[in-house]
């Protein structure tokens, strides 16, 4: 790892950032299959190595894939459908991409689909397919999630606009696999007032964090001390919520565990 980072730090300074572009976009669309086979082969497992090589921005513009690798190591080697939204490069069609790849690499049997406001077909390769649509829009997420089918792993890093955010998040997070994993990045919007966030009323419900925190309560509903609390669909088909810098990780499941003390509000074991 040491030397993939000596040496992408030297191509760094030795080339301009429209230079770098250019030999991103020629590796991007150049013996893609002999890349993939070859990068799979010696970093397949190395997350950071495979963001660093492909050019994604979760390893040193960030430094997410350590916790992708925490989380999602244990699915590597199953047959998954992972989409993520937002493919990177505005509107140049042939731009972005390097995320799907990586993912790619990583999940050798899954399937990568990713969405985008732009046209992003140039990136449709083998196991890998894009489309075209706002992750506002619920007819065009509909249709992508029946051409998908099941979808075991969503990554929201698409406008990272707080409305935006939780608008998808509700509506995609029902259509979520049992025992599937909802990420959303860039989670820092929730304190940029320009974008919807507040960085003085940290308790704001229409922020992506504040929301989230929000629901750190439910996983614990049944101990709630109320005879007629009746839980939410999140308070019972979310197991986990880990917390990251500038990232959140939503664990769905059945939270079924109930209380040793308490049925229905009501104490089972008198004190």
């Amino acid at each position: 790892m040491s030397l993939i980072h000596a040496l992408m730090s030297s191509a760094h300074n030795y080339f301009s950032s429209e230079r770098r572009k250019r030999i991103r976009k020629f590796q991007a669309f150049h013996f893609r299959q002999l890349q993939h086979v070859i990068f799979r082969a010696l970093f397949g497992s190395d997350l950071k190595a495979l963001a660093v090589i492909y050019g994604s921005d979760k390893w040193g513009s960030h430094w997410y894939a350590q916790h992708y690798e925490r989380h999602c190591s244990c699915l590597r080697k199953q047959r998954l459908n992972i989409l993520e939204i937002g493919i990177g490069g505005y509107d140049d069609p042939e731009a972005g991409g390097e995320s799907l790849r990586m993912w790619r690499a990583y999940f050798p049997n899954s399937r990568i689909f990713g969405i985008d406001i732009c046209d992003k077909r140039a990136h449709d390769e083998h196991r890998i397919k894009t489309f075209c649509g706002s992750q506002t829009d619920e007819k065009f997420l509909s249709e992508v999630v029946r051409e998908i089918g099941d979808i075991h792993l969503i990554i929201d890093d698409g406008s990272h606009l707080n409305e935006h955010v939780l608008g998808t998040f509700r509506f995609l997070f029902p259509k979520l696999s049992k025992d599937g994993i909802y990420i959303v990045e860039d989670t820092q919007t929730s304190y940029w007032q320009g974008v919807g966030g507040s960085s003085s009323d940290l308790d704001r419900s229409d922020t992506t964090i504040g929301f989230f925190k929000k629901l750190v309560d439910g996983l614990n509903y049944a101990e709630f001390d109320k005879s007629h609390y009746a839980p939410t669909y999140y308070d019972k088909n979310i197991t986990a919520i880990h917390f990251y810098h500038n990232m959140v990780f939503i664990q769905k499941g059945f939270n079924s565990e109930g209380s040793n003390l308490l049925s229905r509000g009501e104490w089972n074991t008198p004190w």
